[in-house]
Order: structure tokens, then sequence, then C-alpha cells
């Protein structure tokens, strides 16, 4: 007859083998599941990137055009401004002077865009930062006033 407590033995071992292979193998597909979610959060990721990328380059030329229109407008009323205002006395001055400016502006809007105007205003600031935050303080108290009347 043959020995039962070597047969337990033998089906324990056995059992013990089973349960290791089973649980290398979940955890090697964890490992791929985990490694595919992965993957999948960069791809998400890196189309969520692109995708702000050209919300912001379609801003930024939208931007660029609206100032350059702008620009060009400014430019026509000063020119307009010149022709059919007074020429001459104090109104005449006045007038011319307005005029250019407003054509100066035009011009400036036009050639430098809405990008060199940002970075122009950013030159500004870092030469002169005491002043740009106490405008920045007075624009935001205005601001707050309007909103909370």
């Amino acid at each position: 007859m043959a020995n039962p407590s070597a047969s337990t033995k033998d089906f324990g071992h056995s059992t013990g083998e089973h349960l290791k292979d089973a649980g290398e193998k979940a955890k090697e597909l964890a490992s791929n599941v985990a490694g595919k979610a992965k993957d999948a959060a960069s791809s998400v990721g890196e189309m969520v990137g692109n995708a702000a990328s050209s919300v912001g380059s379609t801003i930024s030329k939208s931007a660029e055009k609206a100032t350059t229109s702008t620009g060009s407008g400014f430019k026509h009323l000063g020119e307009t401004i010149k022709e059919k205002g007074p020429q001459e006395g104090v109104l005449g001055g006045a007038t011319r002077a307005v005029a250019d400016t407003l054509e100066q502006s035009g011009k400036y809007l036009e050639e430098e865009g809405f990008s060199g105007m940002m970075e122009d205003v950013t030159q500004l600031i870092r030469r002169n930062p005491m002043p740009a935050i106490l405008a920045g303080i007075g624009v935001g108290f205005l601001i707050g006033r309007t909103l909370r009347s």
C-alpha cells in the first residue's frame, strides 16, 4: 500500500507550485496592464498638449491680425482727421498733433504686431518695476470698484 503522507506531500507541493505560477502570471499580467495604461495616459497627455498648442497658436494669430487691423484703422483715422480737420490756427495745430499721433500709433501696431507690443511692455515693466506695480494696483482698484457697483 502506498504511503498516504507522501501522496499528500506531493499534492501540497504541486498545489504550491501551481499557486506560485498563477501568482507570477498575475504579476506579469498586472505589469502589462500597467504598462499599457501608462502608454495610453502618455498618448492622451500628448494629444492634450498638441491641442493646447494649436489653440494657443490660433489665439496668437488672431491677436496679431486684430492688432494689425487696429493699426491700419488708426492710420486711416489719422489721415482722415488731417484731411478734414481745420488746417490753421490753434485747432489746426491740435488737429495735426492728434492726426500725427494716430498715424504713428497705427504704424507701430502694424509693424510690431501683438507680440512686438508685448515685448515692449515687458521691457518697460523691467525698466520701471515700481511704477508698473503701482499702476497694476490702481487698475485693479478701479476694476474692483466698477464691478462692485
